[in-house]
């Protein structure tokens, strides 16, 4: 049996930047970081005594004889990626629900592909974990998806990543901050959920069809990236700016498509904004799931109280990626 524990990403700056159809000629990046919240696979060969071969759960329960019969498409098409030709029991289950915003079905393809080398008894590295998963994703499930996602989940950490024009055009890159100045950032998030239920494939589908005309934007916000790491490599006390540049950074992305906000999402961010909130964004492609907001300390009860009626869930940054947390064979 084996377990893997695939993190969550928060993506600061570039989105949208990682579509191919933008970084193969342009180039792209994006400024993110994974958090302690995670997606957990089990799986492990099934013994041939049921009536059927594979056997899948998460939000539903899927028993088939054939991987063309299973429904889940990153199950499906992760299993026909690896050869897998003996049965197997997958059980998914995770910190965060569906359609958050942040990486879910990204992190589910890369902690599957993680646990099935393991089972095969194969050593993956973590730049082999993250095209693998852009391929299933963008060639196999045909998802309307960037690359940061999956690079993100495989690797782990606090990074810049860079896309380019060539098939292995991936650079990440660790942005070395720590001791106070790394508590100190992390303090200034609140992380809310939203409450507002938004399937990413159609916000992403509409994206991709406007790229051509966003251009100017998209390149403005890969701009805003080193701008940000030429904060984070500042003094702390300069560190609203960090803040001050998300806002920015959302104003572009707003305009991206009309379906990124809605009058919910920009009641809420415009209420922490006039509480005390220097900057923020949604989270991945836009319209519900998660908003992060930049919140100096001496300001965030009054943001809190402005909000109270969402729900706060605390987040640390984290460095592992997708990782083995259990294995037995």
């Amino acid at each position: 049996m084996i377990i893997t524990r695939t993190p969550f990403r928060i993506s600061f700056f570039g989105g949208g930047t990682d579509y191919p159809v933008f970084f193969k000629e342009h180039g792209g990046a994006v400024l993110s970081t994974t958090i302690n919240k995670y997606c957990y696979i089990t799986c492990r060969y099934l013994p041939p005594f049921f009536d059927h071969k594979f056997r899948i759960r998460y939000s539903n329960r899927e028993e088939t004889q054939t991987i063309d019969e299973i429904v889940h498409p990153s199950v499906r098409e992760c299993l026909k990626y690896m050869g897998i030709e003996k049965g197997v029991e997958i059980l998914h289950t995770s910190d965060i629900p569906a359609m958050s915003g942040i990486g879910s079905s990204s992190s589910f393809t890369v902690g599957l592909l993680n646990a099935l080398y393991a089972l095969k008894g194969e050593v993956v590295t973590k730049r082999r974990l993250a095209f693998d998963a852009i391929h299933v994703e963008q060639n196999m499930i045909f998802e309307p998806v960037g690359s940061q996602d999956q690079t993100a989940a495989a690797f782990g950490g606090f990074n810049r990543i860079e896309f380019g024009e060539r098939k292995d055009g991936l650079f990440v890159q660790t942005i070395p901050i720590n001791g106070d100045k790394l508590e100190y950032l992390q303090s200034c998030f609140l992380f809310y959920f939203t409450g507002f239920p938004r399937y990413a494939s159609d916000v992403s589908k509409l994206q991709i069809e406007q790229t051509p005309k966003k251009i100017t934007e998209l390149n403005l916000m890969k701009g805003m990236v080193d701008e940000a790491i030429n904060i984070l490599n500042g003094p702390v006390e300069k560190f609203d700016e960090f803040g001050k540049l998300l806002h920015e950074s959302w104003m572009l992305k707003r305009e991206l498509t009309k379906l990124i906000s809605n009058s919910n999402i920009d009641d809420i961010y415009e209420a922490a904004i006039h509480a005390g909130a220097l900057g923020g964004k949604l989270c991945g492609a836009g319209a519900g799931g998660f908003i992060i907001l930049f919140v100096p300390p001496e300001k965030q009860n009054k943001v809190k109280d402005k909000l109270k009626d969402l729900l706060l869930v605390p987040i640390r940054f984290e460095n592992l990626g997708s990782h083995i947390v259990f294995y037995s064979t």
